[in-house]
């Protein structure tokens, strides 16, 4: 059994039953049923148009749920516009989901959640564990999602701007199980440049080819995590790095500045370094600064007291930071490193201790661990 042809299937035949009337909520449980089928069925009797079939079996199984609800007029004309087996047209409808998913009535968690179950096939257990939630919890944040959605048709998708952000959210996600988020993500955000003439649309796809660039040197052979500064930037992709400049040029010369291009541009000058201390960090703090100005986001205002650390010294970025809420994510691991830029090793090291207990993910927690201990270490000697 291909599992991987099951998981390739699954958002073409959801699209068919939405587009013909299905709700979400009963498409997705429809098609859940067809695929629990076919896992059944197809090692004795694999069928010759593995879509087609699933198409029929998925509707059938709709049809079947909607047999048990109040409203018969419906069900009848459904059932009138039942497909016939058949071969199916070959289309990629993965991100026609992205903007059912991307709903405007769903918040960006609650988007990005329902997109990875419905769309990306993980599990809700899958979910939860890349979010570092408990998995019931994660089962009813997509639980309500679906009911959000619930009766949305696709002549009511999200907004550009809503798709712009759960695909950044999704490309955030990274790797979780067999599914390559990121990889996925950048297929789908070409798709869309591809499909609408949007800055913001090549602005998001820009800053995710020159991050992507620098996967290879991102994780040492023993799966720690290696600081931007330490990478070696000869495992830099710099046919990707290439790319995203070209197209982030080609943004920023029509004018119309959004937070992806903006944050593209930051992107761009770390990947023009050759080296670390050729870092630009003065022109990134203005890029910050404009990243500010159109979000006004207190992640912006951390990065920024960071970038602020490096332009104009450890005591001027921790000024900074003093103005960023102390309960932000990542706030205690960046005063960690200001305060070791500036020499103060006793504070910096019990900073970084502090910041591993609230580490979001375990490489990050054992990152921090290793710095508090060589810098005790330092101490000592």
């Amino acid at each position: 059994m291909d599992e991987a042809l099951l998981r390739s299937l699954t958002p073409s035949v959801l699209t068919v039953l939405v587009r013909r009337g299905a709700d979400f909520a009963a498409a997705e449980d429809a098609v859940q049923d067809a695929l629990v089928e076919a896992l059944r069925v197809w090692p004795a009797d694999p069928p010759r148009d593995a879509k087609g079939w699933l198409i029929t079996v998925a509707w059938r199984k709709f049809l079947d749920q909607a047999r048990s609800e109040a409203a018969r007029r419906r069900r009848e004309d459904l059932l009138e516009e039942e497909p016939a087996p058949g071969p199916a047209p070959a289309v990629d409808d993965t991100l026609q989901l992205y903007f059912l998913c991307a709903h405007p009535s769903l918040t960006p968690a609650s988007a990005v959640a329902l997109t990875l179950r419905a769309v990306g096939g993980l599990t809700t257990r899958q979910i939860a564990q890349a979010y570092l939630v408990p998995e019931a919890t994660m089962a009813q944040r997509i639980s309500r999602a679906k009911r959000t959605v619930s009766g949305v048709r696709f002549d009511q998708p999200g907004d550009v701007a809503t798709v712009l952000r759960v695909l950044y959210l999704v490309f955030n996600e990274g790797y979780s199980g067999d599914v390559d988020l990121a990889a996925e993500a950048i297929r789908l955000t070409r798709q869309l440049a591809a499909a609408i003439d949007h800055p913001e649309v090549a602005g998001l796809l820009a800053l995710m080819l020159l991050h992507h660039a620098r996967r290879a040197a991102r994780t040492a052979p023993d799966g720690s995590l290696v600081p931007l500064a330490e990478q070696d930037r000869g495992r830099w992709d710099t046919a990707l790095i290439a790319e995203g400049v070209g197209i982030l040029q080609a943004a920023l010369a029509r004018d119309r500045l959004g937070e992806f291009q903006a944050q593209a541009a930051i992107a761009a000058l770390h990947a023009d370094a050759p080296t670390a201390e050729e870092t630009d960090w003065v022109q990134i703090v203005e890029w910050y600064d404009e990243l500010t100005r159109l979000t006004d986001s207190p992640v912006v205002r951390l990065n920024r007291a960071v970038a602020v650390g490096e332009a104009d010294g450890p005591r001027a970025g921790l000024a900074a930071l003093a103005t960023v809420d102390d309960s932000l994510p990542r706030h205690t691991a960046v005063a960690a490193y200001l305060h070791e830029r500036d020499g103060d090793l006793s504070t910096a090291a019990q900073l970084y201790a502090e910041a591993a207990h609230k580490a979001p993910n375990l490489a990050e927690r054992d990152h921090l661990t290793r710095q508090a201990a060589r810098l005790n270490a330092r101490r000592r000697h």
